[in-house]
């Protein structure tokens, strides 16, 4: 089976520059009018949607342009900053994500809400969102407090269909097993959320993880 890390040696600071996230954070802009709309647009993710999660927009983060989410400790306070480059050619990484971790990203409340959705990427917590679904993005990383809100509680893993996704389900239900967890894959033929959404529309996208929560045949 894939070995899959749920610890990153992420930086401490910005490369580079030295800033914190929450310094680095600050100095973005927002989406409207950016390179980061038009992206959004592609991935059928509306700016109000992007906007509502508090994301943001850096024309030059670490050479090139980024849509920009805070992963937040159980305060609320900002401990890393994820980076999703809009721009990528061979060889480039697609993201870049610092600061001391423990922290996740949050849509229309998060761990707070139920049902409790777990995803792995920004855009499959997004897509979620477009639909009107609560979910949590851990950006492929683990909050340890997360165990502790989870105790007691259902806890969907909404992670990637394939074998990578089931092994990081495997790892996330070993570190929750004080809490009820569930797996909820994407619809057949897509192996992540947005993948989802873009294929088969917001419609397809509502009924399949309705279904998926009260246990209703998936198809």
């Amino acid at each position: 089976m894939e070995v899959i890390v749920l610890h990153f040696n992420d930086p401490q600071s910005m490369p580079g520059t030295g800033e914190s996230p929450a310094e680095r954070l600050a100095q973005s802009c927002q989406l409207s009018g950016t390179q980061a709309e038009a992206y959004l647009a592609r991935r059928r993710v509306p700016l109000a949607v992007a906007e509502a999660a508090g994301l943001r927009y850096d024309a030059d983060f670490g050479g090139r342009p980024a849509l920009l989410a805070a992963l937040r400790d159980r305060s609320g306070e900002v401990v890393s900053l994820h980076g999703r480059y809009l721009q990528v050619v061979r060889g480039e990484n697609k993201m870049l994500t610092f600061g001391a971790g423990g922290g996740i990203v949050q849509m229309l409340g998060g761990w707070q809400a139920e049902p409790l959705i777990l995803v792995e990427g920004l855009f499959d917590a997004l897509s979620l969102a477009v639909c009107g679904w609560p979910c949590v993005a851990t950006v492929g990383r683990w909050a340890p407090w997360l165990q502790e809100v989870c105790s007691g509680r259902t806890v969907w893993l909404a992670f990637d269909a394939g074998r990578a996704g089931d092994a990081y389900a495997a790892r996330y239900a070993q570190r929750l097993g004080s809490s009820r967890v569930l797996r909820m894959l994407p619809p057949h033929h897509c192996k992540d959320w947005n993948t989802a959404l873009v294929k088969r529309g917001s419609g397809h996208f509502s009924r399949w993880v309705r279904d998926s929560l009260s246990g209703g045949e998936q198809g």
